[in-house]
């Protein structure tokens, strides 16, 4: 049996799509997946993908969301964007909490991987914080940025680089802080190897295939601790 309004054509385009279309087509688009594409792997039709896309409130059923969340190799909750929400922080701190450092094992543990972080760029209207997706190999801090960027003015200087994360619900989180020599890859061996081991696109998009790795020099963490 086909979903509710599984048939029914896509919007005109002359009113903007809705939250969910906004999410399908942005995490379409990551994938590099053409509508019919997705159509095929979510066993339903092209202008059905096109409809959910640009309908400013389309009311699809649990199962077609489903369904396309698989295609699109994500959650239903992730399309209605419950990872979305205010800046954290605005809950209630717990009782008892204190703040502990951490060792630089530790801080390196929260640092390893991948995510987005933040970059300190001197720049001439002061002191710039660029939020950048980063990747840890071989114990570098790697990100892409374009030509000519102010993200492109660490490369050949001593910089900073923070990453944090926040549990609300628990009231706890930490914060690792990273000094070091910031240098732009142009060995074409290494940039290959980072091309591959990355995890992914930068979501800023655009041209950026300048390659920046941070070699830290001192690691410094803090978490909150409760109880």
């Amino acid at each position: 049996m086909s979903e509710p309004h599984e048939s029914m054509p896509s919007a005109s385009g002359r009113t903007p799509p809705g939250d969910l279309g906004r999410r399908i087509t942005a995490r379409r688009l990551a994938l590099g997946l053409s509508r019919e594409e997705v159509a095929d792997r979510a066993r339903t039709t092209t202008g059905y993908i096109a409809y959910l896309e640009e309908n400013p409130a389309p009311s699809p059923g649990l199962g077609v969301v489903l369904r396309v969340a698989h295609a699109l190799e994500t959650t239903g909750a992730a399309l209605h964007g419950a990872a979305a929400g205010p800046p954290p922080g605005i809950g209630r701190a717990a009782l008892r909490a204190r703040l502990v450092a951490m060792d630089e094992e530790e801080s390196r543990n929260h640092l390893s991987g991948h995510g987005v972080g933040r970059v300190a760029v001197e720049s001439p209207d002061g002191l710039l914080i660029i939020p950048v997706n980063y990747t840890v190999i071989a114990g570098d801090i790697v990100f892409r940025t374009a030509d000519r960027s102010a993200l492109s003015a660490v490369a050949g200087t001593d910089t900073t680089f923070e990453v944090d994360q926040v549990d609300e619900a628990m009231s706890s989180g930490w914060s690792v802080l990273v000094h070091g020599p910031a240098r732009e890859v142009t060995d074409d061996d290494e940039i290959a190897a980072l091309d591959r081991e990355s995890f992914s696109k930068p979501w800023a998009g655009g041209q950026r295939d300048r390659w920046v790795a941070l070699t830290p020099s001192r690691i410094s963490g803090r978490r909150i601790a409760t109880g």
